[in-house]
């Protein structure tokens, strides 16, 4: 059965840092494009960030530019994503998902080129 699960998400405070994880199973996730995705109350899931199978190429939303990065470890089936700076404006679920056509991570289609996704993780960020 083929699994993404996410997790590290939890309540921060504005300024602070958090870091996801999502765990890769069921079938071989190397070669695959990983993004972290997310989606705030009320709004539309939207693209964080993506990372090439070889973990040379990245590509984030200018939301998160700078303050978050991802990152992955094939050997253990894991993708990250390092949050920093944290804003209220973070608030979201946060979906760890997968593309196994490796996808550039600068498509502007990569939300719709996602194969496999994960059921998320809460982040919550207060004032």
């Amino acid at each position: 059965q083929v699994q993404l699960v996410e997790s590290g998400g939890g309540l921060v405070q504005a300024g602070g840092s958090l870091r996801l994880s999502c765990a890769a199973s069921g079938r071989t996730f190397t070669w695959d494009t990983m993004g972290w995705f997310r989606q705030a109350p009320g709004k539309e899931r939207e693209f964080v960030a993506a990372i090439s199978w070889t973990g040379g190429s990245t590509h984030y939303a200018n939301s998160v530019k700078g303050r978050f990065t991802i990152s992955r470890d094939n050997a253990k089936n894991m993708v990250y994503l390092q949050m920093n700076s944290l804003k209220p404006e973070d608030t979201a679920v946060y979906y760890c998902a997968s593309d196994v056509d490796r996808t550039p991570p600068g498509s502007t289609d990569i939300h719709y080129t996602m194969d496999y996704w994960g059921k998320g993780t809460l982040v919550t960020v207060s004032l």
